[in-house]
């Protein structure tokens, strides 16, 4: 007596459930700017990863939209009429976690949002729509973003940090700092100590970005340049740096080498 063939394959009754499709990130956007607003539904609501399910004009229109909703992230503009962001921040962080989307990238803005507890800092035209929705994502899942601007904020905040029981070295009365404690901004350079390493404007921004973490790509984006010129650049700085990694060349960089 014939066996009847086996069934090539695995049996479809053993195979385990295929996993369900990642449900949309519920987006709550909180700007005053009725248009930007507009545009940022019409862009994060044509997705299949995100939806936008309410919108508001202010702080206070913000905690009734996320109190209703329960979103995934809060996208919170900084200045707005009425309450602002920074006044809303801790009140949403009860509610969601909160991501600043904004045109305001001052270094007390930039801190006083991240110390809040801003899961991430997006300045208005440093990033293309795939880097908002993965940041977005990033900060929905507890990974911090930031875009250039607001990283040269906080490394700047690192920078001029003194730990509480030292007093700052050489204080000045105009409130600017000393070289020595890495105080100065990128348009200083020449006079800091970062200036031996004889990188051009150019190389010095990409190298605060290189040390802030930025990837090949978000340099790119930030400089309105392509890849191709980025890694250009970034071969330049590794000789004048003389460092093989970026880790290397960003200990070099911040002094800490």
């Amino acid at each position: 007596m014939q066996h009847p063939h086996p069934a090539t394959g695995p049996d479809p009754r053993f195979l385990p459930p295929s996993p369900a499709a990642k449900a949309p990130l519920r987006l709550v956007v909180a700007d005053d700017n009725p248009v930007i607003r507009a545009g940022l539904t019409a862009l994060l609501s044509d997705r299949e990863d995100t939806t936008v399910v309410a919108e508001a004009a202010d702080g206070r229109e913000a905690y009734e939209a996320a109190l209703r909703h329960r979103p995934d992230v809060v996208l919170l503009d900084v200045r707005m009429p009425g309450v602002d962001g920074i006044s809303a921040l801790p009140h949403l962080l009860r509610l969601a976690p909160v991501m600043m989307l904004t045109y305001s990238h001052e270094t007390d803005t930039v801190q006083e949002a991240l110390r809040l507890g801003a899961g991430g800092y997006l300045v208005h035209g440093e990033f293309t729509t795939e880097q908002l929705v993965r940041a977005v994502r990033d900060v929905s899942e507890g990974r911090p973003h930031v875009t250039p601007g607001a990283a040269r904020a906080l490394l700047s905040y690192l920078r001029t940090g003194a730990p509480a029981h030292e007093e700052p070295e050489n204080p000045r009365s105009d409130g600017s700092f000393s070289p020595k404690n890495l105080s100065q901004v990128q348009s200083d350079v020449g006079q800091s100590f970062r200036s031996r390493f004889q990188l051009s404007t150019r190389e010095a921004e990409i190298m605060d970005l290189i040390a802030s973490g930025m990837t090949n790509q978000q340099i790119a984006a930030a400089c309105f340049i392509s890849e191709k010129t980025v890694k250009n650049h970034i071969n330049r700085i590794f000789a004048k740096l003389h460092s093989t990694s970026r880790s290397q060349a960003t200990a070099k960089w911040l002094g800490v080498a």
